[in-house]
Protein backbone atom coordinates (compact mmCIF):
# COMPACT_ATOMS: atom_id res chain seq x y z
CA UNK A 1 0.00 0.00 0.00
CA UNK A 2 1.55 3.58 -0.93
CA UNK A 3 2.84 5.68 2.09
CA UNK A 4 0.10 8.23 1.41
CA UNK A 5 -2.93 5.83 2.24
CA UNK A 6 -1.06 4.09 5.48
CA UNK A 7 -0.92 8.03 6.68
CA UNK A 8 -4.75 8.83 5.75
CA UNK A 9 -5.37 5.33 7.49
CA UNK A 10 -5.12 6.72 10.99
CA UNK A 11 -8.13 8.54 10.74
CA UNK A 12 -9.62 4.90 10.47
CA UNK A 13 -7.65 3.62 13.06
CA UNK A 14 -8.50 6.45 15.50
CA UNK A 15 -12.63 6.71 15.28
CA UNK A 16 -12.72 3.09 14.80
CA UNK A 17 -9.77 1.07 16.84
CA UNK A 18 -11.16 -1.86 16.47
CA UNK A 19 -11.65 -2.51 12.73
CA UNK A 20 -8.73 -0.46 12.40
CA UNK A 21 -5.73 -2.30 14.52
CA UNK A 22 -7.17 -5.26 12.95
CA UNK A 23 -6.66 -4.30 9.86
CA UNK A 24 -3.20 -2.76 10.39
CA UNK A 25 -1.88 -6.34 11.43
CA UNK A 26 -3.94 -8.94 9.63
CA UNK A 27 -5.07 -6.63 6.20
CA UNK A 28 -1.92 -4.21 6.14
CA UNK A 29 -3.42 -1.38 5.84
CA UNK A 30 -0.75 -0.01 7.85
CA UNK A 31 3.29 0.93 7.66
CA UNK A 32 6.17 1.45 9.57
CA UNK A 33 7.18 4.36 7.93
CA UNK A 34 3.66 5.67 8.79
CA UNK A 35 3.70 4.87 12.56
CA UNK A 36 7.56 6.49 12.73
CA UNK A 37 5.98 9.57 11.14
CA UNK A 38 3.58 9.67 13.60
CA UNK A 39 5.85 9.46 15.90
CA UNK A 40 8.11 12.25 14.41
CA UNK A 41 5.32 14.42 14.18
CA UNK A 42 4.43 13.87 17.87
CA UNK A 43 7.47 15.25 18.30
CA UNK A 44 7.49 18.22 16.39
CA UNK A 45 3.81 18.86 17.59
CA UNK A 46 4.78 19.00 21.55
CA UNK A 47 8.21 21.28 20.48
CA UNK A 48 6.32 23.64 18.49
CA UNK A 49 3.26 23.83 21.35
CA UNK A 50 6.35 24.60 24.39
CA UNK A 51 7.45 27.53 22.10
CA UNK A 52 4.73 28.63 20.11
CA UNK A 53 1.34 28.50 22.55
CA UNK A 54 0.14 32.10 23.45
CA UNK A 55 1.92 33.13 26.71
CA UNK A 56 -1.53 33.14 28.81
CA UNK A 57 -1.45 28.83 28.46
CA UNK A 58 2.70 28.90 28.08
CA UNK A 59 4.04 27.65 31.58
CA UNK A 60 7.85 26.97 29.36
CA UNK A 61 10.12 30.01 29.00
CA UNK A 62 11.94 29.89 25.88
CA UNK A 63 15.53 30.30 27.22
CA UNK A 64 15.01 26.88 29.11
CA UNK A 65 13.41 24.47 25.96
CA UNK A 66 15.78 21.98 25.10
CA UNK A 67 14.63 20.37 22.27
CA UNK A 68 16.99 17.71 22.30
CA UNK A 69 15.06 16.52 25.56
CA UNK A 70 11.82 16.64 23.56
CA UNK A 71 13.19 14.50 20.64
CA UNK A 72 14.86 12.23 22.99
CA UNK A 73 12.02 11.64 25.60
CA UNK A 74 9.40 10.79 22.96
CA UNK A 75 12.01 8.49 20.77
CA UNK A 76 12.97 6.40 24.44
CA UNK A 77 9.42 6.29 25.55
CA UNK A 78 9.05 4.75 22.13
CA UNK A 79 11.04 2.18 21.64
CA UNK A 80 11.39 1.62 25.08
CA UNK A 81 7.49 0.39 25.11
CA UNK A 82 7.87 -1.52 21.71
CA UNK A 83 10.87 -3.77 23.26
CA UNK A 84 9.14 -3.92 26.33
CA UNK A 85 6.10 -5.05 25.21
CA UNK A 86 7.62 -7.57 22.77
CA UNK A 87 9.89 -9.15 25.65
CA UNK A 88 6.69 -9.47 27.59
CA UNK A 89 3.84 -11.02 25.22
CA UNK A 90 6.58 -13.09 23.23
CA UNK A 91 6.61 -15.08 27.15
CA UNK A 92 2.81 -14.38 27.19
CA UNK A 93 1.82 -15.72 24.00
CA UNK A 94 0.92 -12.87 22.41
CA UNK A 95 1.08 -13.17 18.38
CA UNK A 96 1.91 -9.32 17.57
CA UNK A 97 5.44 -9.06 16.54
CA UNK A 98 8.16 -6.52 17.00
CA UNK A 99 7.06 -4.83 13.77
CA UNK A 100 3.57 -4.85 14.10
CA UNK A 101 3.76 -3.33 18.14
CA UNK A 102 5.87 -0.51 16.56
CA UNK A 103 3.03 0.08 14.04
CA UNK A 104 0.04 0.36 16.54
CA UNK A 105 1.93 2.41 18.59
CA UNK A 106 2.86 4.74 16.42
CA UNK A 107 -0.75 4.51 15.24
CA UNK A 108 -1.86 5.39 18.69
CA UNK A 109 -0.17 8.52 18.92
CA UNK A 110 -1.76 10.44 15.83
CA UNK A 111 -4.82 12.05 18.55
CA UNK A 112 -1.93 13.97 19.99
CA UNK A 113 -1.14 15.29 16.88
CA UNK A 114 -4.52 16.15 15.67
CA UNK A 115 -5.86 17.54 19.01
CA UNK A 116 -2.93 19.45 20.45
CA UNK A 117 -1.15 20.93 16.81
CA UNK A 118 -3.84 23.32 15.87
CA UNK A 119 -4.30 24.22 19.98
CA UNK A 120 -1.43 25.90 18.94
CA UNK A 121 -3.14 28.28 17.09
CA UNK A 122 -6.57 28.37 18.82
CA UNK A 123 -4.76 29.16 22.11
CA UNK A 124 -3.87 32.72 20.75
CA UNK A 125 -8.01 32.96 20.56
CA UNK A 126 -8.77 32.25 23.43
CA UNK A 127 -9.28 34.25 26.84
CA UNK A 128 -8.08 33.44 29.96
CA UNK A 129 -11.50 32.99 30.88
CA UNK A 130 -11.41 30.00 28.24
CA UNK A 131 -8.08 28.15 29.68
CA UNK A 132 -10.35 25.27 30.81
CA UNK A 133 -11.08 24.37 27.25
CA UNK A 134 -7.80 23.97 26.45
CA UNK A 135 -6.67 22.24 29.31
CA UNK A 136 -9.55 19.35 28.79
CA UNK A 137 -9.05 19.34 24.78
CA UNK A 138 -4.82 18.90 26.23
CA UNK A 139 -6.01 15.74 28.45
CA UNK A 140 -8.22 13.85 26.56
CA UNK A 141 -5.97 13.95 23.67
CA UNK A 142 -3.13 11.59 25.92
CA UNK A 143 -6.57 9.89 27.19
CA UNK A 144 -7.36 9.13 23.63
CA UNK A 145 -4.14 8.16 22.79
CA UNK A 146 -3.94 6.16 25.49
CA UNK A 147 -6.92 4.02 25.04
CA UNK A 148 -5.79 3.14 21.27
CA UNK A 149 -2.53 2.34 23.12
CA UNK A 150 -4.28 -0.22 25.09
CA UNK A 151 -6.63 -1.58 22.23
CA UNK A 152 -3.74 -2.06 20.07
CA UNK A 153 -2.01 -4.11 22.08
CA UNK A 154 -5.22 -6.05 22.95
CA UNK A 155 -6.29 -6.48 19.05
CA UNK A 156 -2.43 -7.03 18.47
CA UNK A 157 -1.71 -9.85 20.69
CA UNK A 158 -5.16 -11.37 20.76
CA UNK A 159 -5.67 -10.86 24.26
CA UNK A 160 -8.66 -10.17 26.76
CA UNK A 161 -9.40 -7.19 28.57
CA UNK A 162 -8.06 -8.33 31.41
CA UNK A 163 -4.92 -9.78 30.47
CA UNK A 164 -4.12 -6.61 28.11
CA UNK A 165 -4.42 -4.68 30.81
CA UNK A 166 -2.01 -6.55 33.22
CA UNK A 167 0.58 -6.64 29.91
CA UNK A 168 0.44 -2.74 30.18
CA UNK A 169 0.96 -2.38 33.28
CA UNK A 170 3.85 -4.91 33.02
CA UNK A 171 5.22 -3.20 30.08
CA UNK A 172 5.29 -0.07 32.15
CA UNK A 173 7.08 -2.01 34.68
CA UNK A 174 9.43 -3.67 32.14
CA UNK A 175 10.63 -0.07 30.57
CA UNK A 176 11.85 0.91 34.28
CA UNK A 177 13.71 -2.10 34.37
CA UNK A 178 15.54 -1.60 30.88
CA UNK A 179 16.11 1.69 31.76
CA UNK A 180 17.44 1.17 35.20
CA UNK A 181 19.90 -1.84 33.07
CA UNK A 182 20.88 0.44 30.78
CA UNK A 183 21.89 3.06 33.05
CA UNK A 184 23.58 0.87 35.49
CA UNK A 185 25.88 -0.47 32.16
CA UNK A 186 26.21 2.67 31.07
CA UNK A 187 27.70 3.58 34.61
CA UNK A 188 29.86 0.40 34.63
CA UNK A 189 31.31 1.65 31.01
CA UNK A 190 32.29 5.29 32.55
CA UNK A 191 33.48 3.89 35.52
CA UNK A 192 35.97 1.44 33.35
CA UNK A 193 36.34 3.83 31.11
CA UNK A 194 37.80 6.48 34.44
CA UNK A 195 39.91 3.43 35.41
CA UNK A 196 41.51 2.81 32.54
CA UNK A 197 41.99 6.61 32.04
CA UNK A 198 43.51 6.38 35.43
CA UNK A 199 45.92 3.88 34.81
CA UNK A 200 47.04 5.40 32.03
CA UNK A 201 47.72 8.89 32.77
CA UNK A 202 49.79 7.08 35.72
CA UNK A 203 51.77 4.87 33.54
CA UNK A 204 52.16 7.90 31.09
CA UNK A 205 53.63 10.37 34.01
CA UNK A 206 56.11 8.09 35.44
Amino acid sequence: MRYGKTIKYAFHVIFHPFDGFWDLKREQRGSLAAALTFVALTIITLTLEKQKTAFLFNPYRLDRINVMVDVITVLLLYVLWCVANWCLTSLMDGEGKLKDIAIATGYALFPVILLRLPMILISYMLTSGEGSFYDVIGVVSYLWAGALLILGTMITHQYSVKKTLLTCICTIVGMGIIMFIGLLFFNVIQQMMTFVSTIYEEIRFR
